[in-house]
């Protein structure tokens, strides 16, 4: 059972109604999560503003939803797992894309340096070894591509740390949690 409520946006009112309503008519449907930043409408409003800068960057669709999956396995965020793998079959993401994404590996090389780079950004607390950043300039990313990686992994966290918090009910196909990645012992490894 959730530990914070999930905001039913037809009772919100102020801000908190206005930034539902955005998040309704343009998924079409209010994610369980995004009710749950609405407790704190600075919070839910500072994620969409943030996601949206994030959504016109050099990161397509699909690596931004690839590195939320894995992001998501590091975490062992069950609700960003069921909610990434959905959303990830939506912008093209093949189930063995989606399977790779959440143990950091991708068929396409750069995108798999980009899926690593974010994994030990996520394990590492983002004090990363020398020879990760130097494996991901090495695969081709820029440092405009390092900063975009840093920042969606931030974005990312964001949203497992609030569901971990919440306990936020899963509004999407449920998903096997992560295995085979260390993760899932909480012994996360980034090779």
């Amino acid at each position: 059972m959730t530990r914070l409520p999930a905001i039913a946006p037809e009772t919100a009112t102020g801000k908190q109604k206005t930034l539902l309503d955005s998040v309704q008519k343009k998924l079409g449907r209010v994610p369980n999560l995004m009710r749950v930043l609405g407790n704190a409408p600075a919070a839910l409003d500072g994620y969409l503003a943030f996601a949206g800068a994030l959504a016109a960057g050099s990161l397509d669709a699909k690596v931004r939803e690839q590195l939320a999956l894995t992001v998501a396995a590091a975490n062992l965020c069950d609700y960003c797992l069921a909610a990434h793998t959905a959303i990830g079959g939506m912008v093209g993401l093949s189930t063995d894309d989606v399977q790779q994404a959440r143990q950091a590996t991708a068929a396409n090389p750069k995108t798999r340096a980009i899926l690593a780079l974010a994994r030990s950004i996520t394990v590492n607390r983002g004090v990363i070894p020398d020879a990760d950043l130097a494996a991901a300039r090495a695969a081709g990313i820029s440092n405009a591509e390092i900063v975009e990686t840093t920042a969606n992994v931030a974005l990312n966290i964001l949203t497992n740390y609030v569901n971990h918090v919440a306990d936020t009910v899963i509004d999407f196909p449920v998903v096997a949690p992560a295995t085979g990645s260390g993760c899932e012992t909480g012994s996360c490894t980034t090779s």
